[in-house]
């Protein structure tokens, strides 16, 4: 199996099997890493002696308290994270989800010391080496991202994108994106966009500046988030892949999860990256039939 393909576990559906049997599904397969938006002490509980790692969240709303009182941070670690560590594998905070994107100033400038005070709260209960703290963005925190070797973030952001990426850099955390094709190809009219997004042969798409030729949509979003850090001054920050996948209704392609796992699978890496597989969660275990979304954004789980 191979650690570094996980995948998300949503919750926003009315018919999910108990965790128990989730867990046991999830050894039955090569997945190893697990991502809650929450923090679900049932699931967290049932994933515990499996060896299964698990990235935990807090809510956005959360951050405003985080970031303020010491106390509240220290609360939440008492509260989702020494009960259950370490028989459960808790190796990721991830504090707030998109919050860069989300236009709420309030938020976006309260997320780094909400961060900062989850760190001290793990550091306070000796783990702060072993269970890492980051944050989730979206690819609309890249002001370019085509071609790869341009990707940059959006300078808007300036000091508090840089406040971030310091955190990342000084705590060995990684920096989390979530790179969709599938909404590439919705907002790409070009008629080779969709192989191109699904991996398919075809002539691939040159770099202009690299004279790189990218074979998939895929390596080129990760290679600007890459380019974007070593704009910034910090390639050596690692990228994960928070969320990544492809819709099996509301489109006529069933193919996209399948094909990224083995691309995944054949480290390879990234054009930018040769040899290194960047660690990946899929989305999703399941289907979210209550999310207040399209059709084909409830449906990137498994049928």
């Amino acid at each position: 199996s191979q650690s570094f393909i996980g995948i998300n576990y949503g919750q926003v559906a009315d018919n999910l099997p108990p965790p128990p049997s989730t867990a046991k599904l999830l050894q039955s397969t090569s997945i190893q890493k697990v991502r809650l938006y929450g923090s679900d002490p049932a699931i967290i509980k049932a994933l515990a002696n499996t060896g299964i790692g698990i990235a935990i969240g807090t809510a956005n709303g959360d951050i405003p308290g985080l970031a303020s009182d010491p106390n509240f941070a220290k609360s939440w670690i008492n509260t989702n994270v020494l009960p259950f560590y370490p028989a459960s594998n808790i190796i990721l905070i991830t504090v707030g989800n998109e919050v860069m994107t989300s236009n709420d100033q309030n938020l976006m400038n309260k997320l780094l010391p909400a961060m900062q005070n989850v760190q001290n709260a793990l550091n306070d209960a000796s783990l702060g080496g072993k269970i890492k703290v980051s944050t989730v963005h979206s690819m609309g925190v890249l002001k370019q991202s085509e071609p790869p070797s341009s990707g940059s973030f959006d300078p808007s952001y300036g000091d508090l994108m840089k406040g971030l990426l310091e955190f990342n850099s000084a705590n060995g955390s990684p920096f989390a994106i979530n790179p969709y094709p599938y909404f590439a190809y919705r907002s790409d009219t070009r008629h080779e966009t969709l192989p191109f997004c699904l991996f398919q042969p075809k002539a691939g798409r040159i770099d202009g500046n690299s004279k790189i030729k990218y074979m998939n949509m895929f390596d080129a979003q990760v290679d600007a988030v890459y380019s974007a850090l070593n704009s910034m001054g910090f390639k050596n920050v690692e990228i994960v892949v928070a969320e990544t996948g492809w819709p099996f209704k509301g489109d006529d392609n069933d193919v996209g999860p399948s094909i990224e796992i083995a691309h995944l699978r054949s480290m390879v890496g990234t054009p930018l990256m040769p040899g290194k597989s960047v660690d990946a969660y899929l989305l999703a275990l399941y289907d979210e039939d209550l999310e207040p979304r399209p059709r084909s954004e409830r449906s990137f789980g498994s049928k």
